[in-house]
């Protein structure tokens, strides 16, 4: 659970997933994954305590996420939000949506219900069926974590989510300015993918350093996709936590600092 104050505080604490476990995923074919339908928590953690949690984390417990997690993260990051438009969590530019969320998911690292665990491999994910369709088998990670350079948070994290573009989408539109609305939704997309997992009681880090060719080979995806950004997810050894005192504290000084006291 977190405990709120409403200066929030030193006492504001958060060290459970509010999100309610059951058995509601459901594997098709042995490939397709129905991830349970994503919640609207309204207990969930505020927006500005996420904001003041939101941390780049790169060491992580060796232990698995729950599938409501994943499920969670995804819709967070690109599901659906408007139903009656197909609009998504994260705007973008003509509605073209030109980014694909593909998940790399290691062994033992996602627990179903009764002590399972969702198969190890790579997935894409489908907004608008709030799915995962399996692409490549087997953990990956090492060979993911490899082609970022050797960033060893890749390889220990429980889930990599991937961030590729087709940029075709927006770009036979808009032309070269294309490239620019890309890059801008991209963020976008990490943004959410931080503080959904902030919320979540996870944590992640952005890596931008990786080799295109490899990580596209590792995860499956299609020539026409290249990818932007790898998102380790895990479960933090440290969380980051700040009181609202600290912040307002360090902006008093610096107001002090340039005479703009009053």
């Amino acid at each position: 659970m977190y405990i709120i104050t409403p200066s929030l505080g030193r006492t504001a604490t958060y060290t459970a997933t509010q999100v309610s476990e059951s058995c509601s995923v459901r594997i098709v074919n042995g490939t397709i994954v129905l991830l349970p339908l994503p919640q609207i928590r309204k207990s969930s953690m505020p927006i500005e305590l996420a904001l003041a949690y939101r941390r780049s984390i790169r060491s992580y417990l060796n232990k698995a996420i729950t599938i409501e997690q994943l499920s969670q993260l995804l819709w967070a990051a690109d599901g659906v939000n408007d139903p009656s438009k197909g609009f998504r969590t994260a705007p973008s530019a003509g509605a073209t949506y030109p980014l694909v969320i593909y998940v790399v998911v290691g062994s033992r690292s996602v627990e179903l219900c009764g002590g399972k665990y969702l198969r190890p491999g790579s997935y894409v994910y489908n907004p608008y069926t709030h799915s995962l369709k399996l692409v490549r088998s087997g953990d990956l990670r090492a060979e993911l974590a490899k082609a970022a350079l050797g960033q060893r948070w890749v390889r220990e994290a429980p889930i990599d989510i991937v961030i590729f573009a087709d940029f075709q989408r927006t770009v036979r539109y808009y032309g070269s300015r294309g490239y620019r609305y890309v890059y801008m939704e991209a963020g976008h997309v990490g943004q959410n993918i931080y503080l959904e997992a902030t919320a979540l009681g996870l944590g992640t880090v952005a890596v931008g350093a990786f080799r295109d060719d490899e990580v596209r080979s590792v995860v499956g995806a299609k020539p026409s996709q290249s990818p932007i950004y790898i998102f380790p997810v895990g479960v933090p050894k440290t969380p980051y936590r700040v009181s609202q005192h600290a912040i307002q504290s360090f902006i008093e000084e610096q107001r002090a600092s340039q005479g703009l006291q009053k």
